[in-house]
């Protein structure tokens, strides 16, 4: 089973009341799309990304998955409440939790989301925050195929992974 499958099938068992949708596209190879990296941070990046839309979503989730010339984008869509355009960048800092009426047991510290752009960006990508065509928030990761990882990123920690 895939990565981006096993996610979504581990993803239902927590949440049987929740909807999930997995897209990918009819052209990516059987085997998933190939990204290079450490497998335990992207794992953690994924868990922190669905966690998080998860949380805000009221009933639904949806994971794309597309790939490009240069690399591999996962769109994490949600039809919850959404992020302000003024707080999309802000969303990322350490400690930040938008709703400031949320207790703490309903979960997030407020760090979730910045390990998540710290992985991203150590794996030469990105991670940002959009509209979701649900309504709610979109979180969109961008990582690099192998032929475009910069030399330096290539360490004996990353190993390539399938999405």
């Amino acid at each position: 089973m895939s990565g981006g499958r096993l996610l979504a099938a581990e993803a239902a068992a927590d949440h049987p009341d929740f909807a999930l949708a997995l897209g990918f596209p009819p052209d990516l190879p059987e085997g998933g799309a190939l990204v290079l990296g450490s497998r335990v941070q992207l794992s953690r990046l994924l868990t922190n990304l669905t966690d998080n839309a998860r949380r805000h979503a009221r009933t639904s989730v949806a994971l794309t998955v597309r790939t490009g010339d240069r690399g591999v984008e996962l769109a994490v869509d949600d039809d919850g409440p959404g992020i302000p355009e003024a707080d999309r960048e802000r969303v990322f800092a350490r400690f930040t939790r938008l709703d400031v009426a949320r207790a703490r047991h309903d979960g997030g510290t407020g760090l979730g989301l910045a390990i998540a752009r710290n992985i991203a960006h150590t794996h030469g990508g990105s991670l940002t925050a959009h509209t979701s065509p649900q309504g709610g928030a979109r979180l969109l990761l961008r990582l690099p195929t192998p032929q475009y990882r910069n030399d330096s990123m290539h360490t004996s920690a990353h190993r390539s992974v399938r999405t």
